[in-house]
């Protein structure tokens, strides 16, 4: 009994991936060409692909770190040679984000939010005081806990760096969450 129901639902699984024209043929096979159509339809099948999402702001984090290495160019904003802003404009740009060149306007353009609410990707601006309204004269991306990319100095250019050296002068933006 079992045999025939399986012998049963195997014609209806061939019967139903087999156009309308062959309904009438796949109820004709035997049971043994019935088995050996099922199999090559599930033998053409691909595996569905998974893409797994990347946030613009995973990319500008990825996207930042290709660039330690590169000079230090006061007012470069390109692989050659770049400033803190000239680095993160880059990099957004790039992404498809346009933003302001420097640092205090790109502070101006970002939504302030907490570091907790931070993401990789997200801008980390430098103050001159604890005042976070106070002028901005650095920024760098963001990368997760106490880390940056930033194009530091001449002689250093852009570097993965720690900011836990600015204490409460550094505030944290983003345009994209």
């Amino acid at each position: 009994m079992r045999r025939k129901w399986l012998a049963q639902t195997a014609i209806a699984a061939v019967a139903l991936s087999l156009p309308m024209a062959g309904v009438a043929q796949a109820a004709q096979l035997s049971s043994g060409q019935q088995k050996t159509a099922a199999h090559q339809v599930t033998k053409n099948k691909k595996p569905a692909r998974h893409r797994r999402y990347e946030s613009f702001d995973t990319k500008a984090a990825a996207y930042a770190k290709r660039f330690i290495g590169a000079p230090y160019v006061y007012g470069g904003s390109s692989p050659g040679g770049f400033d803190c802003s000239g680095l993160t404009s880059y990099v957004y740009r790039h992404l498809g984000k346009r933003i302001q060149r420097t640092a205090e306007e790109q502070f101006l353009q970002f939504r302030r939010i907490s570091k907790a609410r931070a993401w990789g990707g997200d801008l980390v601006f430098f103050h001159v005081s604890s005042d976070p309204n106070s002028y901005v004269y650095h920024v760098g991306v963001y990368e997760g806990g106490n880390d940056m990319v930033a194009a530091t100095t001449y002689g250093s250019g852009v570097q993965w760096q720690s900011f836990a050296w600015a204490g409460d002068t550094v505030t944290f933006g983003t345009i994209t969450h």
